[in-house]
């Protein structure tokens, strides 16, 4: 019987040696998420802040773009309504739709990209969305200001003011040798500017990274319960 346990033994210690790297692993997830609920709770905490500031000019920001993301800042200058950018796979309240990015030039020379908001597609895949169009000459706008690492992701084609056709894919910033940041316009001199569907500030729910790091350090108990009942039993 003696020999029996003896030959268990090694079998039960690499049993013993798995359960410790899964409570490891669990308290790693833990720690993981827990994380990514602080740094989500910061992101949330800074874009609130931010917003609720008074607005200033965007001769003001010089180089202090990240101190100044998602703040509310007035531009004077043109729009380019040959440059515009339609971002697919867009949506509001459920239908589907594009991000319609306009080039701006400022009175000062800087160009960078403007998001008017989004626009419902056509009714079938060839048939371009209705965009308004840009009034010419110089206009104040006002928008969010928001740095090209924040510009929503996907593939995105290229479309003249007239509508007619699609382009090749488009690199706004690399072949248009645009600014590093953009605006969400929220209004502008003209009221034709004002979008109908503005572009949405991202969710600042603090999401459930907490709830998912006390889960797995239950999982972390549970196996530390798991390996002590079976012990036990034998």
């Amino acid at each position: 019987m003696s020999s029996e346990l003896k030959s268990k033994e090694p079998w039960a210690f690499f049993k013993t040696l798995i359960a410790i790297a899964m409570v490891v692993l669990c308290i790693w997830a833990a720690q993981w998420q827990y994380q990514r609920g602080v740094d989500r709770h910061a992101r949330n905490t800074i874009i609130q802040e931010r917003i609720a500031q008074e607005a200033i000019n965007l001769k003001e920001i010089d180089d202090e773009y990240a101190i100044n993301e998602w703040r509310k800042v007035s531009a004077t200058g043109s729009f380019d309504p040959s440059k515009q950018i339609l971002l697919r796979n867009r949506y509001s309240e459920g239908k589907y739709g594009y991000e319609v990015l306009t080039l701006f030039t400022s009175s000062t020379g800087e160009r960078f990209w403007v998001d008017r908001g989004w626009v419902q597609a056509g009714a079938t895949a060839t048939t371009p969305p209705t965009v308004t169009t840009v009034p010419d000459g110089q206009v104040e706008i006002s928008g969010r200001f928001r740095l090209d690492s924040s510009l929503p992701r996907g593939s995105f084609f290229a479309l003249p003011g007239s509508g007619e056709g699609l382009v090749s894919e488009l690199n706004a910033q690399s072949q248009l040798d645009t600014e590093k940041y953009y605006l969400d316009l929220l209004s502008g001199s003209d009221p034709s500017l004002t979008p109908a569907a503005p572009a949405q500030l991202p969710s600042l729910s603090d999401g459930p990274h907490m709830a998912y790091a006390l889960q797995w350090l239950f999982f972390g108990g549970l196996i530390i319960y798991g390996r002590f009942l079976i012990r036990r039993t034998r």
